[in-house]
């Protein structure tokens, strides 16, 4: 029976400890990053927060629109990347079974009657990496139009394990959330926790992440697609751990082979966002490897392993239109930091 937490359970308390220096001290220009919060303000009247780490150390930090650092942001589908991360701890503690399993078999007891006979072949693999072939439609800006069905039932888990399974689409990248909802799905079977008690336990303690909060489903499961909410500076504080091969000050959170896999091309995407590793979007910009946990609305956490750095934007996510921000990085951002490696070498 999984234990289910409440969505609140995290008190409001002051932001945990992150280093931090100034932008001087790691060679980038104070006044380039003034001006991006400059045309923040003047022309992304939605954004929330900003901020940038660089080798380790939070060297710009912005709020808009009232908030600040103990603010909590919806995440939306941001939260994907996190469940990637505690399938990843979940697999390496012997909980989670190998990848190549059949979700048959993990989700046994809400499988239908009149199941696909496809089912058997859809693997958590399939999950991570969103090729599980089941039938479902995505927008070109990654709307999902039967996502609203699929939040409106009362049984989430058998609801998405009763679509049709697709052979010709099964091992071909569809952004389906819920594949993603079926992973936190996963840790709650072989766990007995749900994703948010977990998390808790084995990835927000050794963060110091104390203030936060995480939507559960009808069903009692946390939602594995969207609901997680935090500050910037634990977003930020997230980044920065995977960017270092799974460790936070000097100590392992989230195995290093697991992220090598999430935070690497698995299967091509869609070019307007990039490819896809586990939960997590990948690509070139700039010249620069990226790898980025995104959300609707704008709420974003790039990494930049050739930079050492780490981008954090936030903003209002109850918008159907929204401006990305990604043009900031595009023509300021890392012609900043690339700047700054340049003169460093």
């Amino acid at each position: 029976m999984v234990k289910s937490q409440t969505i609140l359970h995290s008190p409001v308390a002051s932001s945990p400890p992150i280093p931090v220096a100034e932008p001087e001290d790691a060679g980038l220009r104070r006044d380039a990053l003034d001006r991006v919060d400059l045309i923040i303000q003047k022309q992304y009247p939605k954004m929330r927060s900003f901020l940038l780490l660089h080798a380790g150390k939070l060297i710009y930090e912005r709020y808009y629109g009232g908030h600040g650092i103990s603010s909590l942001n919806d995440l939306r589908s941001a939260t994907k990347s996190f469940t990637s991360a505690l399938c990843g701890i979940a697999l390496s503690r012997g909980e989670l079974p190998d990848l190549k399993t059949s979700v048959s078999d993990i989700f046994q007891r809400y499988v239908p009657e009149r199941a696909h006979p496809l089912l058997r072949n859809v693997s958590l693999h399939h999950l991570l990496t969103m090729t599980s072939g089941f039938a479902w439609q995505t927008g070109k800006k990654l709307g999902e139009p039967l996502i609203h069905r699929f939040h409106r039932n009362r049984k989430w888990t058998s609801f998405a394990l009763s679509l049709p399974v697709v052979e010709q689409e099964m091992g071909r990248f569809q952004y389906r959330s819920t594949d993603s909802h079926l992973l936190s799905v996963a840790i709650s079977e072989a766990t007995g926790m749900d994703a948010y008690a977990y998390a808790r336990k084995y990835l927000f303690e050794p963060l110091g992440i104390r203030h936060a909060a995480w939507s559960p489903s009808p069903e009692g499961h946390s939602m594995g697609h969207v609901g997680l909410y935090l500050t910037s500076r634990d977003m930020a504080k997230f980044g920065q751990c995977c960017l270092d091969g799974g460790q936070w000050q000097g100590k392992p959170v989230i195995p290093e082979t697991w992220l090598e896999q999430a935070l690497t091309p698995q299967v091509k995407g869609y070019p307007a966002f990039g490819d896809y590793g586990f939960q997590w979007w990948t690509g070139i910009q700039n010249g620069s490897v990226y790898a980025l946990a995104h959300g609707h609305g704008g709420q974003q956490i790039y990494l930049f392993p050739q930079l050492d750095a780490v981008v954090v934007f936030t903003a209002d996510s109850k918008v159907s239109r929204w401006k990305n921000p990604r043009v900031l990085l595009e023509r300021h951002i890392l012609n900043t930091l690339k700047s700054a490696a340049a003169s460093a070498e």
